[in-house]
């Protein structure tokens, strides 16, 4: 690694780099750009909901069979987001999502040629290499680009893009699947991973990581880009040289993952990253169609509502998106989870009464459904991947973002192996109630051990690390009064 020169840059040394008239539109291109890839995880993983029920007919599939199709992505996802790490403190974050993408690309197209179940596994935990890379590398990418005062907005594009893509598949999923088949459904993925993969070339590098490894010039030079004046990118590249100081080996990687100042941010980035996927959605999201043809709906009308849930998740991702810089992180977490609880609470009873096709108990399931759906993804589904992309300080970044993209889909993979399990051993019921606590587990999370970072820069929030006072107190939750 290169280490930082000895003299921070003075602004007149700033003002001899001619700034870009479209910086801001470099800036929003390039977070949309790199943000497509979590289109592609939505899509990828997504497209099993629809799919599924093809590829049970095709090849004969039991439950056991059908949680190994859905969840074989979930066990690639988990390898990816740890191998990654690596990759984008090697090579920088930019090359890392062009390597990503190229997975995604030849990922899709081996799972629609698979010629047995046991082939599309494998191909399915290859292409979710590729999916957990890009949850690792894309937040912290745009998180590293993006002013603090936008951080929030850009980074959480990759949910936005999630819920296009779910959208997208179970449209797909719906409106296709008697007239392509299971194959072109899968395919169709690789066209938008090729356009990024291409696209990658001609977008700015992380300045941050730029700075440590090829120095504050060159980091300058990648600010220049996406900045819209000299005294901001003078203010921000002091920021980068104070924060990067005198880091000892100690505080990079693996080992400064277990220095004690940094524990508070591993619990708080950690524990949202967990009730983020066991909470629930995503397996409503894998098997809404399967629980609802059990309740007795048919299946176009399960996946028309299965494509209800995807609105539902695209529309309250893009809102929560707009309001987190202004809400705030923690305090859009804390309004949000409590209608989870009670969602779940109602979809529960609803099952346990098993109502009668057509009847008004039949259409309350939908609506608790939705509500459930409109409460968890627009609060901490927003805010989950946001967190781990800008908690954690730059020496160490990589690789606690890989253990948080990690946590992520183990604790999906977890959800979605045992989905069918929990329902056949508690019944349908009995699992939503089950998901209602750990929903409210996750609100007392957030109370006690998560800090509010609306505002703060990405090295305001280091120093407070160091500083001891990243836990929220009484009176004092947020890192950066507003």
């Amino acid at each position: 690694m290169q280490n930082f020169s000895p003299q921070s840059t003075s602004l007149a040394q700033v003002s001899e780099y001619e700034i870009s008239d479209n910086a801001r539109l470099t800036l929003w291109l390039a977070a949309a750009v790199a943000a497509i890839c979590g289109g592609l995880y939505g899509y990828d993983t997504g497209i099993i909901s629809g799919a599924l029920l093809l590829i049970t007919r095709d090849f004969h599939l039991g439950s056991t069979d059908q949680e190994l199709v859905a969840s074989a992505i979930l066990a690639g996802a988990v390898i990816g987001a740890v191998g990654t790490g690596w990759l984008s403190e090697r090579f920088g974050r930019r090359t890392t999502v062009m390597i990503v993408t190229a997975l995604f690309v030849t990922g899709a197209l081996a799972c629609s040629m698979a010629p047995d179940v046991g082939t599309l596994i494998a191909a399915r935990v290859y292409l979710g290499l590729g999916v957990g890379g890009s949850t690792q590398v894309v937040p912290m990418y745009i998180s590293e680009l993006a002013p603090a005062a936008q951080r929030g907005r850009l980074v959480t594009l990759f949910n936005v893009a999630i819920g296009i893509g779910i959208f997208l598949a179970n449209i797909v999923g719906f409106a296709m699947r008697d007239a392509w088949g299971w194959r072109p459904m899968i395919a169709i993925a690789a066209g938008p991973a090729l356009f990024v993969f291409v696209a990658m070339f001609f977008l700015p590098r992380s300045p941050r990581w730029t700075a440590e490894n090829r120095g504050l010039k060159a980091a300058i030079r990648e600010l220049i880009k996406v900045r819209t004046s000299h005294r901001e990118i003078h203010k921000e590249i002091k920021k980068i040289h104070a924060a990067a100081e005198n880091v000892s080996d100690e505080q990079r990687g693996w080992r400064g993952l277990s220095q004690p100042w940094v524990r508070p941010a591993l619990v708080a980035a950690f524990g949202v990253a967990f009730f983020t996927q066991c909470g629930g959605l995503e397996m409503m999201i894998y098997y809404a169609p399967t629980f609802l043809s059990d309740a007795g709906f048919g299946h176009s009308a399960a996946l028309l509502a299965s494509v209800g849930v995807a609105v539902v998740y695209l529309v309250m991702t893009f809102t929560g998106s707009m309001v987190v810089d202004r809400i705030g992180r923690r305090r859009l977490m804390l309004i949000m989870g409590p209608g989870s609880v009670l969602s779940l609470i109602g979809l529960g009873l609803m099952f346990m009464m098993h109502p009668d096709k057509g009847s008004v108990g039949s259409w309350m399931i939908i609506v608790f459904l939705l509500l459930f759906m409109m409460f968890n993804s627009g609060g901490i589904q927003v805010v989950g991947w946001l967190l781990g992309a800008e908690m954690f300080p730059l020496p160490m970044r990589g690789t606690a973002t890989s253990l948080h993209a990690a946590t992520l889909w183990g604790s999906n993979l977890l959800v979605t192996s045992t989905a069918l399990t929990l329902v056949q051993t508690i019944s349908l019921g009995g699992t939503m109630w089950f998901y209602a606590g750990v929903n409210l587990a996750s609100v007392l999370f957030v109370y006690f051990l998560v800090p509010e970072t609306r505002g703060a820069s990405l090295e305001d929030i280091e120093k407070a690390l160091k500083e001891g006072r990243f836990r929220p107190r009484r009176g004092q939750t947020a890192i950066v009064e507003q």
